[in-house]
Order: C-alpha cells, then structure tokens, then sequence
C-alpha cells in the first residue's frame, strides 16, 4: 500500500498539478496531458484528499491556487531542483567525449547552421549523441524546466520567463526582423516605417509564438494597427512560400533571408525603428560545468570562430 508520501510525490501526480497550475484550465491542461478532462479532475482531487486541504478555487469561470496551492507548488519546484541538481553533479564526474546531448531548437529557427555544426561535431566525437527537437517556445521552457533537454536554442529577450535565477544564456548571433515583401515600388527602400506596412495582407506566425509576439509589440508601441494575418505558419521556410505565391506581406529573421539567397520579385527592409533580438543557447544554471556539454560548447564557439553565423548559413544555401 502507498504511503501517503508516495501518493503525493510520484511523477505522475506532481506532472498533473504543475499542468494544471500552469493553465489554471482543466480541459487545456487535460489536452496537453493527453488525458481526459475527468482523468484529471480525479487526479487533483486525489492529491487534494490526500493532503487535506483544496489546491484550487473558481471566481466565475477562472481557476485560482488556494494558499495550499501555493505552497504545494513551491514544495514541487524545490523537488524538481533538487532532482535536477542531483543529475547534473552525477553527469559531472562523465566522460567529455561520451553521453546523450538533448537540445531544443525552436521552431521557427532557421536550422541548417545547428544541423551542419552537428554533423561535424558527429565526425569529431562519434560517441556522443545529440538529439534536436523541434519544440515551441513553451515546450522549450517546460522541458528545461524538467531538464528533458539539456540546452534550448531560441530567441531572447523572452518576457514570458518572469524567473531567469535558474538559467544562463549564452548568444550566439544578434539578429534583426525583416519586412519582407514583392512590391516593386518599395524595392529601393532599406527601411520602413510601421504606418505603412498594414495596407496589405499578411502572413505571420501564430500568435503564441515569440517573433509574432515581438512583432505586434513593436507594431502597439509605433501606436500602428496591427496589419491583419490571412495565414498563419509555424516556419520561416512555409512563411516566404506563401508570401511569394500570394504577393502577401511577411516578417522574417535577416538570419533565415540571408540563407536564402536572391528570391526572385523579392526585396527586404529594415522596420523604422528596427526590431533586434538575439539567438542564443538557454540552459539550467551549471548544465556547462558536464563535461559533454562545456565541450560542446566549445566546439561550437570554435566553429564560429572559424567563419561566423551569417557567413556558414550563405555557404549552406551555395552548395544545396
């Protein structure tokens, strides 16, 4: 018979109640659980009997944490960094040259610099195995916050993330957004204001994801409309297509255009005032200190050394 520690401390309870604490709703903590709605609803109930007290209230239609939810979810933060410094001391005292390296690479990240870079970092160390998982933004900070991935490859700054304690980040290019477009008229202008941007259709990426966050934060502060999206993609590579074939306005990261090479009827510009962030490795405070990982990203930092960012990408697009 279970103890009522084990009741509630097993992976399963504390995954369900960290879900739901992060929605505060049933039915989208359930479908990202992949489990019912009444499943769920059984679990918290379970865990609530079990430590006495309710977890959690409704004022109309809006989930609340009671003062027991907040303390139960600080007790399951501390569990979850104490597991997660346990395995990062252990993975301490393991061999540079040998282990698993898992990495998160958001989505609309050009990919083609971090694929070539892994492939020769296979060829240099042939005993250590990287697995890069496509993940959204929010898949990216859960899974850091699980330590399911050992480094996260996104954008920054990321106003989303209210506690930077646990993590350190370490840049690997600035990057600007371009305003993509197919009118000639505009085909000598190297900037563009926001005003005139929004005369047109636009194709974006979906609304939670980082760049269209940035993008209608830019847009509010120029005290612009924001220009309205016929279509919505999750990568910068179906974001040009539509926009080519449909003559639909876009933004992309200056880092993805210059891996593209010359598009035919296609000219960029700067926005007015200009939309800069950075690309940059993301990852639990000491995660460097494994040996795979500092040696990694040593690797990495002599691979650019060696010819920077934007130069690797034109070279990738040249011999496609």
């Amino acid at each position: 018979m279970k103890t009522k520690q084990e009741s509630i401390f097993s992976s399963k309870t504390l995954t369900y109640f960290l879900q739901l604490s992060e929605t505060m709703n049933y039915t989208q903590a359930a479908q990202i659980l992949g489990i019912t709605q009444p499943a769920l609803t059984q679990q918290i109930k379970k865990l609530e009997r079990t430590v006495g007290a309710r977890l959690f209230y409704s004022v109309g239609k809006k989930l609340r944490l009671t003062d027991a939810g907040y303390t139960m979810l600080d007790a399951t933060h501390q569990i979850y960094d104490v597991l997660n410094q346990a395995t990062d001391e252990i993975q301490q005292s393991t061999s540079a040259t040998q282990g698993d390296i898992n990495i998160g690479l958001l989505a609309s990240v050009e990919d083609s610099v971090f694929e070539d870079f892994t492939i020769q970092s296979y060829r240099e160390n042939p005993d250590v195995k990287i697995t890069l998982h496509m993940l959204t933004r929010k898949e990216i900070w859960d899974k850091l916050e699980n330590n399911q991935i050992d480094l996260a490859i996104m954008y920054l700054p990321d106003e989303s993330i209210k506690n930077w304690k646990p993590y350190e980040s370490k840049q690997i290019i600035s990057d600007d957004l371009l305003f993509i477009h197919h009118d000639e008229k505009l085909a000598k202008k190297k900037r563009i204001k926001f005003a005139d941007t929004p005369n047109k259709p636009w194709t974006t990426y979906p609304t939670n994801y980082y760049l269209n966050h940035v993008m209608r934060e830019a847009y509010k502060n120029a005290m612009v409309d924001l220009p309205i999206s016929v279509a919505q993609f999750t990568t910068p590579e179906q974001l040009l297509k539509f926009s080519k074939q449909t003559g639909a306005y876009t933004a992309l990261p200056n880092s993805f255009v210059v891996g593209q090479g010359e598009q035919d009827n296609t000219w960029t510009a700067r926005f007015e005032p200009n939309i800069r962030f950075e690309l940059a490795f993301v990852f639990r405070t000491g995660k460097d200190k494994i040996p795979r990982i500092g040696h990694f990203l040593a690797q990495f930092d002599q691979y650019l050394k060696t010819k920077d960012y934007l130069s690797r990408l034109q070279e990738i697009e040249q011999n496609k």
